[in-house]
Parts: structure tokens; sequence; C-alpha cells
């Protein structure tokens, strides 16, 4: 086995992470490893558990069950080679070299990690332009406008007793940062007096791309503390305010426990022959390659835009490829007043091999 060197143009052909914008894209690729082994070795072998997302980009592997039998040849270079091979781990099948293979290895939880970072939060604009437009406008008390929002209808009332006591009120100066694109989630944040500016920063603008106002009673940062991932925009205060913040424990048993609901594939499965739709937000060439018959697919990056298209007397259940980023779906689906669980394990445990 030998480390050899790969042409980002080809990694650009490779599903999902060609889902990744050029930031993440540039910072995955700084982290990814190639090598070339030679024929008659192995890839990885079944049982294997290296949580390793694996492509063959040049040469010709085959996959094979647990008695040795050839199920599938993939040759680098051909539509079948963009995705990974027999991505469920503990691996189900062994990959054996027919002729010398190149072979691009990511860290699947990272990869994970940047399309979740990538696909949550970002406000679209559009959307959030309406809330520029009643910015000066007086929005009330903020506790009564939380309480209005259909999340909170979810919730035992002990629970919205307990968050409005743990919450801790912190003041700040107009220009200052509350949370930093790329930092790890650590609390999240209602807006109790003032303003907040929503800036998305770009390799192409690295001092940011203002995307919105939020105001009173808006709240932020929980997506970075429902899928483990880091912020994925930067909020600075637009007026001197004060904002409510509740830690990320607190946020986790007083809120995410509440407001998400999950179920196993056998759930899932029983729910959707008694009505429930299956919601599958991952990319697009993600879901060409392979799904369950009957699902809708609206990428986790749509979802905000798109979700007036779903039903709110619909149960949905929502999955992806892991859990991770339908956690995030999920959570956005609930939080509007959606009757939406998330797929334990993902969609990996029922995907074919080959």
């Amino acid at each position: 086995m030998s480390s050899v060197a790969v042409d980002k143009q080809v990694l650009r052909t490779l599903v999902p992470i060609n889902g990744l914008n050029p930031e993440r894209f540039s910072e995955l690729t700084e982290k990814i490893t190639v090598d070339t082994v030679t024929a008659g070795r192995y890839a990885f072998k079944q049982g294997e558990q290296d949580k390793k997302s694996v492509y063959i980009i040049a040469g010709e592997v085959e996959l094979l069950n647990q008695n040795g039998q050839a199920l599938k040849r993939i040759k680098g270079g051909t539509p079948g080679a963009t995705h990974p091979l027999a991505p469920s781990q503990p691996r189900q099948l062994s990959a054996r070299i027919i002729k010398d293979a190149t072979f691009v290895r990511v860290d699947s939880d990272l990869l994970d990690l940047m399309l979740t970072w990538d696909q949550t939060g970002s406000y679209d604009v559009v959307e959030l332009s309406r809330k520029q437009d009643i910015a000066d406008e007086d929005t009330g008390d903020w506790m009564t406008k939380i309480l209005r929002a259909k999340a909170f209808h979810r919730l035992p009332p002990a629970n919205i007793q307990t968050m409005f006591m743990e919450m801790e009120a912190v003041g700040f100066n107009q220009g200052d940062t509350v949370i930093k694109q790329g930092e790890e989630g650590d609390y999240f944040y209602i807006i109790s007096r003032g303003k907040c500016q929503v800036v998305r920063e770009t390799p192409n603008k690295p001092e940011g791309v203002k995307l919105a106002i939020l105001t009173e009673g808006d709240s932020f940062g929980e997506e970075a503390l429902i899928s483990s991932a880091r912020r994925n925009a930067t909020i600075k205060m637009a007026t001197d305010g004060t904002l409510m913040r509740l830690s990320k424990s607190d946020f986790e048993e007083l809120l995410k426990e509440p407001l998400m609901k999950t179920a196993t594939l056998d759930e899932a499965k029983q729910m959707i022959v008694k009505g429930a739709k299956l919601l599958d937000v991952r990319l697009p060439t993600e879901f060409e390659k392979w799904n369950i018959k009957g699902s809708i697919n609206i990428p986790l990056y749509f979802l905000r835009e798109k979700i007036d298209i779903l039903q709110e007397s619909q149960r949905y259940i929502v999955a992806c490829d892991t859990g991770r980023r339908s956690s995030s779906a999920g959570y956005i689906l609930s939080e509007r007043g959606f009757d939406a669980y998330v797929l334990k394990g993902g969609l990996q445990q029922a995907m074919p091999q080959i």
C-alpha cells in the first residue's frame, strides 16, 4: 500500500463530497487519505469498523460476501465508483483488488458533520426579510412571543418553567460578536432586548455576507447543539441589547429531548403502513443512487424554503444516511408544529450493499 496524490476535480465527482461548499470542500481535502493497493489484497474486510467512506478512483475491485462469493465488480472512473463502497459499519462485505487500485478514504463522521454544518441554519434571505421589514416595530414582550411559538405548545409546562429559571441574562454592546462561525456550540440564545445580525462568511467574502436581522423573541444557536456540528454563521449585535442564554446540557434536556421523537426502522415501517410519509433529507445525488419507494426528497438545505409544501396534518419519518442531518431536520419540523420522527440509525441499515 502506498500514498499517492489525487486531482481535486476527481474528488468533486464523489458523492456526497460534491455537496460541500468550496470552503468545506477545501477543508476536507486536507484531511483525506489516498492510497494504492495492489491486486490480490483487500481495501477492507467484512466485519471491520474503520469509520471511513472509501471510494475507488482507479483500478478495479470486487465486493465479496461472507462466503467469499463475488457479488459485484467496480472500476474507478465509472458512475458506480462515485459512491462509497459498501458503506455500512461494521463492514458487511469485503473489497478485494482485481487490478491495482487507488482509493480515497474519508472520515465518515467528519464528512457527515461538514454536510450537516453546510446544510443547516442557512437563513433564507427572502423568508427572513420579512423580519427586517418589521424590525423597527414594537415586538412586545419577548417571553409572550416565545410562548406563542408552536414548538412551545408541545413542551411540558414544567420544562418551560425550568427553562426560564435556568436562562442567564447577558448584556451585549452594538458590534459585539455573540457566536462565531466555526466555533463549537455551547449555548442556545433568545433575544430579550435589541437586534442581532446574521452573517455568513465565505471564501470570497471573509468579512461575511449579511443574511438577516433578528429581533426580540427570535432565537438562534440550536442547530450546532442538535447536530454536534460547529456554528454555521456568525451572530453580531446590531444594537445594544440583552440575550437570554441556555446551556447546551439544559437545552438538550428541556427542549431537544421533548421535541425530538425517534423511531426504529421497524417502528417506521409500521407508521408508513398507517399513512406516515418518509422524508429523505439527503442530497439529490444520494437519493438517486438509492431510496425507499414512496419517500419524498427535500435536501436539508432546502427544508426551510420548501416547508410550505408539507402538510401539517401528515406524520413524517425524517431520514438521512446516519441520522445526523435528519436530527436537524426533525427539530426544524417539530419546532414548526409538525408530527415528525427521526429514523434511528439512519438509512444505512436498510441500504443494499452493492
